[in-house]
């Protein structure tokens, strides 16, 4: 059975980090293209950031640019998503989503493209 858990969220100040974690379980990483999406009240859910291990493509929206990294631990089966300089307008809930092959620069913030999502973790950044 595929399954992803998310962790790591938490409520924090603006300007702190925090690490999310996406733990895979089912198949492996190398095959997979991983994406982070997160969504806020009323809004819809938006793509953040995807690691294709297929061929190594890796994009962050320009919302997180420079200040989230995604990275992955094939050993763990787990990829993370660094967020630093945390603002208010980060607070959501955030997702994984796993699809199998590899994605692209057109399609890789699309919640279509992918087969298999988390059940999100919790991102409250306020002061």
């Amino acid at each position: 059975e595929v399954q992803l858990v998310e962790s790591g969220g938490g409520l924090v100040q603006p300007g702190d980090s925090l690490t999310l974690s996406c733990a895979a379980a089912g198949f492996t990483l190398d095959t997979y293209a991983i994406g982070w999406f997160r969504q806020a009240p009323g809004k819809e859910r938006e793509g953040i950031s995807c690691l294709s291990h297929y061929d190594g493509g890796i994009w962050y929206a320009d919302s997180v640019k420079g200040r989230f990294t995604i990275s992955s631990d094939n050993a763990k089966n787990t990829v993370y998503l660094q967020t630093d300089s945390l603002k208010p307008e980060d607070t959501a809930v955030y997702y994984c989503a796993a699809v199998y092959g590899h994605a692209t620069n057109s399609d890789w913030y699309l919640p279509r493209l992918y087969e298999y999502w988390g059940q999100g973790t919790q991102v409250t950044v306020s002061s």
